[in-house]
């Protein structure tokens, strides 16, 4: 089970969302929601650091006893939020920040198109493969 999201900042409405499989969407919805108030703390918790480090990954944000909630920051404040099942003992800590920077770089990808819209709802082949190639890889 992968839940991938990525919200914009400064609203945290998001811009891409994506689950396998789709049963109980609206639970990991809820999940995914609840770990921006984590993602915040740990981001105020950093302070300065956080904009002097060149590490953006945020880790384990919670665990519950299903799932297991990560959390990656941009620079520019867009968070990343993946949620993978308890269960799953072969991924390991370094294996998800891999995942993100594959992310955070096809995230940087669909910015940089001319006719991508900063805000608007990610609508991409591209990013869509990148997301479906990682869930093959967890699942």
């Amino acid at each position: 089970i992968l839940v991938s999201v990525i919200f914009s900042p400064p609203q945290n409405y998001p811009l891409y969302i994506r689950s396998v499989p789709t049963e109980n969407e609206l639970k990991f919805h809820y999940t995914v929601h609840t770990s921006l108030d984590v993602v915040d703390e740990k981001i105020s918790a950093m302070g300065k650091a956080l904009v002097d480090q060149r590490e953006l990954y945020l880790g384990l944000l919670y665990p519950t006893e299903d799932y297991k909630v990560y959390g990656y920051v941009t620079n520019s404040k867009v968070k990343f939020v993946m949620v993978v099942d308890s269960s799953n003992t072969a991924l390991r800590d370094n294996e998800i920040r891999s995942m993100f920077r594959k992310l955070h770089n096809s995230y940087t990808d669909i910015m940089c198109n001319p006719f991508y819209n900063p805000g608007d709802r990610i609508h991409s082949r591209a990013f869509d493969n990148t997301v479906n190639s990682m869930m093959m890889q967890v699942c």
